[in-house]
């Protein structure tokens, strides 16, 4: 396999990649199975994966996206922001799936599921390429997680 010049090494392989999409789209598969939810996809990061994901649920969903900025200098983030957020039909009442690529600090997964919750969402799991709880600052833990 050859590099990029500024990637160092590569932490997954495309099989451990691919296998770890499939565990996941099967427990969404489970946990859905009979019932319908949204699939509400964190901007921009998590657009790949969450592509990756859909495809490999065979039950029928809905798919929206939410937007969040921070507000903050240098690399210390600042106050976080909704920029695009699904429509009212889409959440209230909708069981959801928020789907992130990496969880970090927790701020920017903890503070989507809050406004979401806030908006009259019926249930909310959490979903994430990438758990890095090292770096947790809010004490969140995702529901389904593709690679700690």
């Amino acid at each position: 396999m050859t590099l990029q010049d500024d990637i160092e090494r590569v932490l997954f392989s495309e099989v451990e990649i691919e296998s770890a999409i499939d565990r996941i789209a099967s427990e969404v598969t489970r946990i859905y199975q009979g019932r319908e939810f949204t699939v509400v996809s964190v901007l921009k990061g998590s657009c790949i994966f969450t592509a990756d994901l859909i495809r490999r649920i065979p039950i029928p969903l809905e798919l929206a996206f939410v937007g969040v900025s921070s507000y903050g200098s240098g690399t210390s983030s600042g106050a976080l922001e909704l920029q695009r957020l699904p429509s009212k039909a889409e959440i209230e009442d909708r069981n959801l799936l928020v789907v992130d690529d990496i969880l970090d600090t927790g701020r920017t997964l903890d503070f989507v599921r809050r406004e979401l919750e806030r908006l009259g969402a019926r249930e909310i799991h959490t979903c994430v390429f990438l758990d890095k709880p090292s770096r947790r600052l809010v004490p969140i833990e995702p529901d389904l997680r593709g690679f700690l």
